[in-house]
């Protein structure tokens, strides 16, 4: 009976790590926030570690703009496609039930005309390194499991705002780093009039939406997880200006030429997959701004 009782502990317990997902990357920002959101459902890896614990896999390493071609041709390439083979390479490739997560970006969609961005009907056209090696991951993943009979799932995230974010920028997440600015009294540079429609959603939102997917949608997929909605950069900046009585000056400047190369004028993602899986956001743009506002006020 002891024994019996032990045995049935000991299944239990490789049952339980079995459905933990290993998450590569998760000392990132959306990575990070993923698992202190839940704990209980994850095995976080260190940097270095390409070995998967489980056969339910979430990768988020990645780079994060497309500027690395002005300092090293191999930073994308090497970050985005050569560590994701490594992880590959280490898969159980005769374990049918793995499933590989992988956290993708709107910007494979690149400069395309028709939106919203819809994950079957819309062509992908990425410009910029980051963005080419995004898409080129996701192909190479699909192909991988299809080869092996394994299952995936890609997240095609839109911009994604949150406090733990430390790498904003004019390059990385703008919107957030203007929010920031803004509360400095710093001014506040726009490219064309600031006039870009994106799609912005928090980062607890995406969180839930990956979880939710992950237990909720078949494998296989191509989801798109952002709010819908497209946003005007000048009118969030606006009206956070307004209600935190900034006392910033908006300055509009020429784009360089680099911009207009790689950087997407207009994006926003079509969630109706998203939504048909049952998921619905909790925060709203106004939500997200009273956040960020009050987190660079209390911070700074």
């Amino acid at each position: 009976m002891v024994t019996t009782i032990l045995q049935l502990g000991l299944i239990l317990i490789i049952e339980a790590s079995m459905n933990k997902l290993t998450v590569f990357g998760g000392n990132g920002f959306i990575g990070g926030r993923l698992c202190e959101m839940h704990p209980d459902r994850v095995v976080k890896l260190s940097r270095e570690d390409y070995v998967p614990k489980t056969n339910q896999l979430l990768y988020f390493i990645s780079t994060i703009d497309n500027y690395n071609i002005h300092k090293d041709l191999h930073i994308d390439i090497d970050t985005n496609l050569n560590t994701l083979m490594t992880v590959l390479n280490s898969v159980d490739k005769n374990d049918k039930d793995t499933t590989i997560n992988f956290i993708s970006s709107w910007f494979v969609y690149g400069k395309n005309d028709v939106m919203p961005f819809n994950e079957e009907l819309s062509v992908c056209n990425p410009t910029g390194f980051y963005s080419i090696t995004k898409r080129c991951a996701e192909q190479m993943l699909m192909s991988f499991c299809e080869t092996f009979e394994l299952k995936y799932r890609i997240f095609r995230l839109a911009n994604v705002l949150g406090e733990q974010d430390q790498k904003i920028s004019k390059k990385k997440n703008a919107l957030q780093h203007l929010i920031k600015q803004s509360v400095l009294g710093e001014d506040l540079e726009l490219y064309n009039g600031g006039n870009a429609i994106r799609d912005y959603i928090y980062v607890d939102d995406v969180c839930d939406a990956i979880m939710h997917c992950i237990d909720h949608a078949p494998n296989n997929e191509i989801i798109n997880i952002g709010n819908g909605k497209p946003y005007v950069l000048r009118d969030i900046i606006n009206k956070t200006m307004a209600d935190i009585e900034s006392s910033s000056t908006v300055v509009e400047v020429k784009p360089p030429h680099f911009h207009d190369v790689v950087q997407v004028e207009h994006s926003y993602l079509d969630i109706l997959k998203l939504k048909s899986y049952g998921f619905k956001s909790r925060y709203d743009i106004n939500t997200i701004i009273e956040k960020l506002t009050h987190y660079y006020k209390n911070k700074i």
